[in-house]
């Protein structure tokens, strides 16, 4: 059973929270980080991405980098920019981007469950990733990106978030890319209850985006329990912010490849070669191929676009080795392009479904000789590969809209 518990969030002061509220960390590189800091000093980012204070001689992972960061968070608190509630509560999280709606729970999900397996991922996660956060959430005592978390559709937590729904929320704003965020505070103590026996009696929530920053929460949270012997299981750092969406609202979208050689291959050699497990049909006219069913691919190549279809004989019934993902890294790029560990060749690249097939094609003018369009994991495929025990390939997932960070922030040592 799983254990989500309220919180006195750290938040921003009515009226900023427009200004405060980040895109994740990890969408920007230095570069990109440093012109939004730039452009609007109030940003959340300044505080996630703290490098943005200094000029390049001073390194990302720069021990000033962290004190830097701890020192801004303190110091907005300190003249009011955010607020701490005065209770723990629960809050309602709601995201409209297309007209496509999400609403989910927020609250603090329990790093045992973790442990345990109740909370399932379905991703590796690498340790020299985990370090910068583990860092940032060590020197400000506090998790400022929420962990994106799923579960099977429940119909009395949808009730209750129904009910709020009905109520004034505490921020209504849409941000500079056009998605709409709503936050309403569950102050009813009935419903605080509700919501968690109703997460009491799951018994698997499953990670969908973040899994290098639950790792990380998870680990500061060992540090600390290391350094407190006798802790009792109920302090903040056991624990780590997370909004939990019902999996029917989610929308996964498709995580496309681009290559930068033909691993010494003609193009004629290439399709010739693809051809043993893949049918191989060109697209009439210019527009990039989308595929429209699992098992199908579009490529892009010297100018044109192909679609691919896996042929019967090669498909599975397996949680993994059947992803779309899996089809096209061990039927093509492992034996055909040579790409065995798509973690860390540097041959390939990956583009998130959010930039459009287009970015595929100025992939392929600028620096890539071949890409390939995928048909998004569903849901379900999550959910088998995560209950199986398994993991998925890299790369596999591309979840929008993404969540803010610095909407809600979780102390962990004086909430």
């Amino acid at each position: 059973m799983a254990t989500v518990k309220p919180f006195r969030a750290v938040r921003p002061k009515k009226g900023m929270e427009e200004k405060i509220a980040a895109l994740p960390y990890d969408v920007y590189n230095r570069k990109e980080a440093c012109e939004v800091v730039k452009n609007n000093p109030l940003s959340f980012l300044a505080i996630d991405r703290a490098e943005t204070s200094f000029d390049d001689s001073v390194d990302t992972y720069a021990d000033e980098v962290y004190a830097k960061a701890s020192s801004l968070y303190e110091a907005r608190k300190n003249e009011g920019s955010f607020v701490q509630e005065d209770k723990s509560i629960f809050y309602l999280y709601e995201l409209v981007m297309n007209g496509h709606k999400q609403t989910g729970i927020v609250g603090c999900a329990s790093v045992d469950d973790y442990n345990s397996g109740v909370i399932k991922k379905h991703e590796n996660t690498r340790a020299e990733k985990e370090k910068d956060r583990i860092r940032h959430v060590d020197a400000l005592s506090a998790q400022t990106g929420p962990i994106f978390l799923a579960h099977r559709r429940n119909e009395e937590l949808e009730a209750v978030k129904e009910s709020v729904r009905k109520t004034q929320p505490l921020y209504d704003f849409t941000s500079e890319d056009g998605i709409t965020h709503r936050v309403w505070k569950i102050e009813e103590a009935t419903a605080n209850e509700k919501i968690e026996a109703i997460y009491d009696a799951t018994n698997a929530i499953y990670i969908a985006d973040g899994h290098h920053r639950c790792a990380s929460a998870v680990r500061v949270s060992q540090m600390r329990r290391d350094a407190n012997p006798a802790f009792t299981g109920k302090e903040e750092f056991n624990f780590f912010l997370s909004v939990l969406f019902s999996e029917d609202e989610l929308r996964i979208f498709d995580y496309n490849r681009v290559v930068k050689d033909l691993n010494g291959l003609s193009a004629d050699e290439f399709k010739e070669k693809i051809g043993e497990c893949f049918t191989v049909e060109k697209c009439p006219g210019s527009e990039p191929f989308r595929p429209g069913a699992k098992g199908e691919f579009g490529m892009y190549l010297e100018e044109e676009w192909y679609k691919l279809t896996i042929k019967d004989e090669y498909k599975s019934d397996d949680a993994v080795s059947g992803l779309d993902v899996s089809l096209l890294q061990d039927h093509l790029l492992a034996p055909v392009l040579g790409i065995q560990d798509p973690k860390t060749d540097a041959r390939i690249d990956f583009v998130g479904g959010i930039r459009g097939l287009k970015e595929l094609e100025k992939r392929c003018h600028a620096d890539c000789k071949v890409a390939f369009s995928m048909y998004p994991t569903s849901m379900g495929e999550l959910f088998a590969v995560a209950d199986a025990g398994r993991l998925m390939p890299p790369k596999s997932t591309w979840f929008e809209p993404k969540l803010r960070s610095g909407l809600l922030i979780h102390d962990i040592e004086r909430a």
